[in-house]
């Protein structure tokens, strides 16, 4: 359990939160006071070498009751955590908890949390298991569930403790699955058994689990009870949220059936249960036999309430999202419920060829189904809403109103009967309605709108084309209405492929052309959204269809509509509450795909009006990534200069990390646009900012797609700037002959020589290519005539990585001296040009040498100033190089424990890179388990030196890097493995 982290070492602090909250350091327990405080802690140690500010720990921990002096109580509960956590005389600048601009930032240097060894118990199960090694998976797994105590951060109070608990404990059930699913392939199934059916009772939808139990059952002899499994799973899936199995249940009761007598399969059962009695009215129109991709909201909207009142559900969406057939399908869901009748109401708010229904119309209506005379039914609207609350009041009615405008529409039709419910259905958000539950129906995800099409058009049809259904579904968005009208224009053109109607479909202008049949059409149902928006709204909606990326934020929006934040964002949300925008998270806003074309389709009527909002939305990318580049903005010498959207690089930084896969993008969108120079000038921009996040797919992407324009583009840099970027691009990824191409081209380039910073850079480049193909001589010509040109252009950038990479060249061939000499040169134009990364790489070289020297205290500051910057720059790759280079300093300095401490906080890193993208990842890793075994070595644990030393020996990648696997031979051999035969 839990209770027994502390017990090890492996860091100076350990702390526990994976149940009551507890610290040691070097192995002593430590008092942390009572629960509040222990809280505080816990906010700060769960967001670790993260500044939390004085509100949101307030926020944390006292949630809507803060304390009456606000932030000025927060020191009475830091001040004790430090002093139970530091040892005697640390000042509060070199205390684990550091007061930080407005908050406070717990330091995770020497700490080992439980979350940690949780996280690196779950990491080796996953690859134990993908290399086909369940018997090691599942003693990692159930290693990981030994450190889960029966409550995470049990005790303590606040939003924060409770949100977390929960995270955390959500994390059991599918380690145990996991677990089970390793003994299972280990051939003990009998042992699962019990696990299994504990786990299926808690979750009784899980179908993978419900599978995983039917093999459990099958492999211990138990074929008819597997049988039982799937047909009650079958029972309870048609009869409670309307769906058949899954394909890999489907596939299991199939296997089971093919290994056993067909005697032991159980019959087919219903569950008991009394018909339920008619209702006394009816008018429920017809609707879909099936509903495809909504059991999830229908589950929501149907489960019990305990209301002694009326129950209003709400359903609101996007024009033809199929929100009449998700209602009329819970309508008949929740038929039983309402003895007393089920009534049905189109209030037409968007129908295009008739009035929308005047409340006293609807209200007639409804008095007289409900069986009051017509002689009897007034004419004023108080008077007939209090007829028809009179006649409902002891009457338990489901009233279905669809198309609804607003909450004032139908507040005069609520009825007032206990028990009753009102189910709405409109494209509006209604915040003045009481719901009480609200679903808003977005398109449906590619599975249900597969399901959906095949089911319109034939599975077989369907099936012949697979790659074309799918994409026909991609480009109807998901929207029900879109692949209905699709379905049924292949419905009556049978000799029509599923690929000629993709065909027909490309483009926004045709692909919304094609989405109509008969009096249906896709775009009139939008029409009829948009014409009912207020003159500014319409506005901003065809601003926004230019938005160059599929989701953007109130910062794009009041640049591109030329508002202030806080007047944008009203606006983005009026568009929201319309269904016309959608909001996947705080902050962040969409355009549904076939929306935005129809957007777009209205931008293009009015182009002296939109022009200038698509230039502002592509200006803030390009602004953005000049800012946040290490080159800063004075090494952009063509273009605009940014603006003062962005208050300094972090805020760029952020800014672009939440733009996410879609920045590439924004390059195809200018070039598309035929925006020329917006396009290069932005792939310039954002190349050192991809290179940084190790995203070279999107960055050589976007390179290629602006330089295929670059020729014609208005700056005449850009032909040579945007190949240096490729080929800098080439040398992060160790392609140095390819980059030693680009960098060749460009120098051959008519008239690059008249642009100096090309040059340079591309001298530069080449320097670092030879270097790296080991020719140094070749690097020295490179590099003396870059930095020449670097020194008469005054680049600090320049100046900084040419010197870098000429301390390298003199680290190599063991110079010490001239390396640290031109890296305190670099230094210098680093801290100039102030970017952090730049002086991260810097710092972390001249550290290089010093460790070298075994100069290990000298080079620990360094590696630790550099770890800093790494961290706050979001380079991963770099902030994990240095911590574990910092643990050999560590290490060299006789601080064993810190040394261990900083290699697995390197590895933790390290599982942060991506295995697709990053180049270096396998060789880091060697790296860092080489180190952390010889750390192991030296403190006596030469069992666990063992396993570190295997590992680099048998990981995937190891060898493409025979330098780093020799090393890890030697020292198993060192270790004595050799003696017992251990070598691989």
């Amino acid at each position: 359990m839990s209770g027994d982290f502390g017990a090890g070492d492996g860091g100076r602090w350990r702390i526990a939160v994976l149940g009551p909250v507890r610290a040691w350091r070097d192995g002593a327990p430590l008092a942390l006071g009572p629960a509040r405080r222990r809280a505080v802690l816990a906010a700060l140690v769960l967001r670790p070498d993260t500044r939390v500010s004085h509100e949101q720990l307030l926020d944390d921990v006292w949630g809507a009751h803060p304390p009456p002096t606000g932030r000025r109580v927060l020191p009475s509960y830091v001040y004790p955590l430090r002093k139970a956590l530091d040892p005697p005389g640390t000042p509060p600048a070199r205390s684990v908890i550091r007061s930080d601009r407005g908050g406070y930032l717990f330091r995770t240097d020497g700490v080992l949390l439980d979350t940690a060894e949780l996280a690196a118990h779950t990491d080796a199960a996953h690859r134990a298991r993908t290399a086909g090694d369940p018997a090691t998976a599942a003693d990692r797994l159930a290693a990981a569930l030994a450190l889960l105590g029966d409550e995470p951060l049990s005790g303590l109070p606040g939003p924060f403790a409770h949100t977390e608990r929960q995270r955390l404990a959500c994390r059991r059930p599918a380690l145990q699955r996991d677990r089970l699913a390793c003994l299972v392939d280990l051939g003990r199934a009998a042992e699962t058994l019990d696990g299994l059916a504990a786990l299926c009772a808690a979750d009784p939808y899980d179908e993978a689990l419900a599978a995983l139990r039917m093999r459990a059952l099958h492999d211990s002899g138990r074929q008819a009870a597997a049988l039982e499994v799937h047909q009650e799973m079958r029972t309870r899936l048609r009869d409670e949220l309307g769906v058949d199995p899954g394909e890999e249940l489907r596939r299991t009761h199939q296997a089971v059936l093919r290994s056993d007598d067909e005697r032991l399969h159980a019959p087919q059962t219903r569950p008991p249960g009394a018909t339920p009695p008619r209702p006394a009215v009816d008018d429920l129109p017809a609707g879909p036999t099936r509903l495809i991709g909504r059991e999830r909201e229908l589950a929501h909207l149907t489960e019990e309430l305990t209301s002694d009142g009326v129950t209003v559900l709400a359903v609101d969406g996007v024009a033809g999202v199929g929100k009449s057939a998700f209602v009329l399908h819970t309508a008949r869901t929740l038929r039983a419920r309402h003895p007393d009748g089920c009534l049905f109401t189109d209030l037409r708010t968007h129908s295009a060829d008739r009035r929308p229904l005047d409340p006293r119309r609807v209200l007639r209506r409804l008095l007289r189904a409900v069986g009051a005379p017509g002689s009897e039914v007034p004419e004023d609207l108080d008077d007939l809403t209090a007829a028809w609350r009179a006649a409902t009041s002891a009457r338990r009615l489901l009233l279905v109103l669809d198309d609804v405008r607003d909450a004032e529409q139908i507040r005069p039709l609520l009825p007032a009967g206990p028990g009753s419910t009102v189910l709405v259905a409109g494209r509006r958000r209604l915040p003045g309605l009481d719901a009480d539950r609200r679903v808003t129906l977005d398109p449906l995800g590619g599975d249900a709108g597969l399901a959906l099409l095949r089911d319109l058009v034939g599975a077989a049809r369907a099936d012949r084309e697979p790659a074309a259904t799918r994409q026909l579904v991609r480009l109807c968005d998901g929207l029900p209405l879109a692949l209905r009208i699709a379905g049924a224009r292949l419905q009556t053109r049978p000799s029509w492929t599923l690929t000629s109607l993709v065909e027909r479909m490309t483009g926004d202008e045709h692909r919304l052309g094609e989405l109509r049949a008969g009096d249906r059409s896709v775009e009139a149902a939008f029409r009829l959204s948009y014409d009912h928006l207020a003159p500014e709204q319409r506005r901003g909606f065809r601003a926004l269809g230019l938005a160059p990326t599929v989701e953007f934020d109130v910062r794009t929006s009041a640049a591109m509509l030329h508002r202030p934040p806080h007047e944008a964002e009203r606006l983005l949300e009026s568009l929201v509450d319309a269904s016309l925008l959608h909001q996947p998270g705080p902050g962040r806003y969409r355009l549904h795909d076939l929306v935005r074309a129809h957007a777009r389709r209205l931008a293009a009527e009015n182009p002296d009006e939109t022009a200038a909002a698509r230039t502002a939305g592509l200006r803030l990318y390009l602004d953005a990534g000049r800012i946040t580049s290490d080159w800063g903005p004075d090494g952009f010498p063509t273009g605009p200069r940014p603006t003062d959207a962005f208050t300094d690089w972090q805020d760029a930084d952020g800014w672009l990390d939440a733009a996410g896969g879609e920045l590439a993008d924004v390059v195809a969108h200018a070039a598309a646009l035929g925006e020329t120079d917006q396009a290069c000038w932005i792939a310039e921009a954002l190349s050192d900012y991809f290179a940084r996040r190790g995203r070279y797919h999107e960055c050589r992407g976007a390179l290629r797609t602006a330089l295929a324009r670059a020729d014609a583009s208005g700056d005449p840099r850009m032909p040579g700037a945007l190949r240096n970027c490729m080929g800098i691009t080439d040398i992060y990824q160790g392609r140095h002959e390819q980059g030693r191409a680009w960098f060749t081209e460009v120098l051959q380039l008519d008239g690059a020589r008249v642009d100096l910073r090309e040059q340079a850079r591309a001298l530069g480049g080449l320097g670092a290519a030879e270097l790296q193909a080991g020719r140094p001589e070749h690097a020295l010509v490179h590099l003396t005539a870059a930095l020449a040109v670097a020194r008469r252009l005054g680049d600090n950038w320049l100046n900084a990585m040419g010197l870098c990479i000429l301390g390298a060249l003199h680290h190599t061939r063991r110079r010490h001296e001239q390396a640290l000499a031109c890296y305190t040169a670099a230094l210098t134009h680093a801290e100039a040009n102030g970017r952090p990364r730049m002086i991260a790489k810097t710092l972390a070289a001249t550290a290089d040498v010093h460790l070298d020297l075994g100069h290990f205290g000298e080079a620990r500051a360094l590696y630790r100033h550099a770890a800093d910057l790494a961290q706050r720059s979001g380079d991963v790759l770099l902030h994990a190089i240095t911590l574990t280079r910092m643990g050999s300093a560590e290490h060299g300095a006789g601080n064993l424990p810190a040394a261990t401490a900083l290699h697995h906080q390197a590895l933790a890193r390290h599982g942060m890179l991506s295995p697709l993208s990053e180049p270096h990842r396998d060789r880091l890793e060697m790296d860092i388990r080489y180190r952390l075994g010889r750390t192991y070595s030296a403190a006596g644990r030469v069992l666990e030196a063992r396993e570190q030393f295997r590992t680099v020996l048998t990981l995937p990648g190891a060898d493409a890097h025979p330098e780093q696997r020799a090393l890890a031979l030697e020292a198993l051999r060192e270790s004595g493995a050799e003696g017992r035969g251990e070598l691989p």
